[in-house]
């Protein structure tokens, strides 16, 4: 099997200077890193003089192949393999025709997931519940490869990154539990780990986040123009005083964390992210989330040479809690936004994209804030549920807790119908009636009311409408707060009690236009 070659034009900042016009492969290919298995191809590329050529060679595996020699292009060299199945180790020698080479050794071919976000997704894997029986774990999953890009930004987009934080590596427990909130994931690492369970071929994970920050800064410049999120008050963003970079500068992380992947083959992404935008362009979310997961498949498509999907699977963790008190509704109209205000995913507008409920693992006793709860375990495995079931189309497979499908009013309760059989604990406040004499939606300045859970079924729950009359009912809503209920006692769930019911608001009469 030969492999197919592809070289294009790169505009990078730098490129051969950048490189100190050394021969070298790109930051993010190393020792012991995964490629993108077949069906897609794996793309490698790196830097050299201009008009030199190069071959690569694939070794030690059961397939071996050389390639006929390339040339370098505007100080780049870019080979696109033919596809290769799960499995390895390989060696992969890129030969320049000075007889110089570079060898990769211990590389591997399987899935490779990007790990986006903030500090939820920074969270550490020494950090969590039970962190050391999860850092012992390490050394029994050789085959899950991990890496990580530094934190860095950039007002202009960059080609390669400007640091790695961690380098491809076979897990340990010291690189798991480097230092709060530095190394490595724990919704990355644990969410790798049960994909490999499932799948048993090699999976890597490529993390690039950064605590404390807006999807704005993970977005692009046409994603956010998209939003009309390019112009504040008429000032065209991003913009800083002075040029001082800042992570909420829109675009910066883009640049130089998202920018500089786009050459990569992936088979697709899992982002944790969103309490930054509570209070930061909270009600554009609905906008600028999905928007930038159109323009990550479209980028990534494109600057693979079409080998990542274009419309790849994407997975994210709908926001848990924050304070336990607050009335504030900026956690739950975020955690509506993140789903395009559909309530689930994937849906009509989010296509190929899961959801990983958390509102039910609250912490209010977590060392790192209650911002930061520590059971990173059920999150992630619910993640892979969805993984499962969406990027890999895994038959018999729940990702989805109930969500309903009918909702019937009369005079002395409401009748809610879920799309699934339901496990259920009585609640007197968990649903919510928005109570109006005016024929409009309803929003956070109208009247809402509890309304207590009166009785269920296999997949229904009534809940009482004494607190407002039957014509007066505007709108429906469940677990519409920042802190809802307590640690896993949400009171609606699967019927296996697995998966919670996401949040969710109902209108009676809605907007027209």
């Amino acid at each position: 099997m030969c492999l197919r070659i592809c070289l294009c034009f790169l505009t990078i900042l730098g490129s051969l200077y950048a490189s100190g016009g050394r021969f070298r492969f790109a930051s993010y290919y190393g020792d012991h890193m995964v490629l993108q298995k077949a069906p897609e191809r794996a793309v490698l590329w790196g830097y050299g003089p201009d008009d030199t050529e190069v071959t690569v060679f694939l070794s030690g595996g059961p397939v071996t192949n050389n390639a006929p020699a390339v040339s370098v292009a505007a100080g780049i060299w870019r080979v696109t393999l033919d596809p290769m199945e799960a499995g390895g180790p390989y060696n992969v020698t890129v030969v320049f025709q000075n007889n110089h080479s570079i060898t990769l050794t211990d590389v591997l071919f399987g899935d490779v997931w990007l790990c986006g976000g903030q500090s939820n997704m920074a969270f550490t894997t020494s950090q969590v519940f039970n962190a050391s029986e999860e850092l012992a774990l390490a050394s029994k999953f050789p085959q899950v490869r991990i890496f990580m890009a530094a934190l860095e930004q950039s007002y202009t987009e960059l080609t390669d990154l400007a640091g790695v934080e961690v380098p491809w590596s076979v897990p340990t427990a010291k690189l798991l539990g480097g230092g709060d909130f530095k190394h490595y994931s724990a919704v990355c690492w644990i969410f790798g780990r049960h994909l490999y369970k499932a799948l048993k071929y090699p999976i890597g994970l490529v993390t690039s986040c950064w605590g404390g920050t807006p999807v704005e800064a993970w977005s692009s410049p046409r994603a956010l123009q998209h939003c009309d999120l390019d112009r504040i008050n008429g000032i065209p963003m991003p913009y800083t005083p002075s040029m001082y970079l800042s992570v909420w500068t829109h675009s910066v992380l883009w640049n130089a964390m998202i920018h500089p992947l786009l050459n990569m083959t992936i088979k697709g992404a899992i982002w944790y992210q969103g309490e930054a935008n509570t209070d930061y362009n909270q009600k554009k979310y609905s906008c600028s989330f999905p928007s930038m997961i159109d323009d990550w498949r479209m980028a990534f498509h494109q600057s693979s040479g079409r080998q990542t999907s274009p419309d790849f699977p994407f997975g994210f963790v709908q926001v848990s809690t924050y304070r336990k008190a607050s009335l504030s509704e900026g956690f739950p109209n975020i955690r509506w936004h993140q789903t395009a205000d559909y309530g689930f995913a994937p849906n009509l507008r989010m296509k190929n994209t899961f959801m990983a409920v958390a509102m039910d693992l609250g912490d209010e006793m977590s060392p790192f804030g209650s911002i930061h709860p520590r059971d990173k375990q059920d999150v992630a495995y619910r993640l892979s549920l969805g993984a499962r079931a969406v990027a890999y189309g895994e038959e018999g497979v729940s990702f989805q807790g109930p969500f309903p499908s009918r909702v019937l009013v009369n005079d002395q309760y409401i009748n809610v119908t879920y799309d699934q059989r339901v496990s259920v604990t009585q609640s007197k406040d968990i649903f919510q009636i928005c109570c109006s004499v005016v024929r409009a939606p309803c929003d956070s300045l109208s009247l809402w009311v509890p309304a207590p859970i009166l009785q269920w079924g296999v997949s229904a729950v009534q809940v009482s409408t004494n607190y407002c009359s039957m014509d007066n009912v505007a709108g429906l809503r469940y677990a519409w707060r920042d802190w809802p209920c307590d640690f896993k006692a949400c009171p609606v769930y699967s019927a296996d009690g697995v998966l919670p019911a996401p949040p969710f608001t109902l209108n009676r009469w809605p907007d027209k236009q």
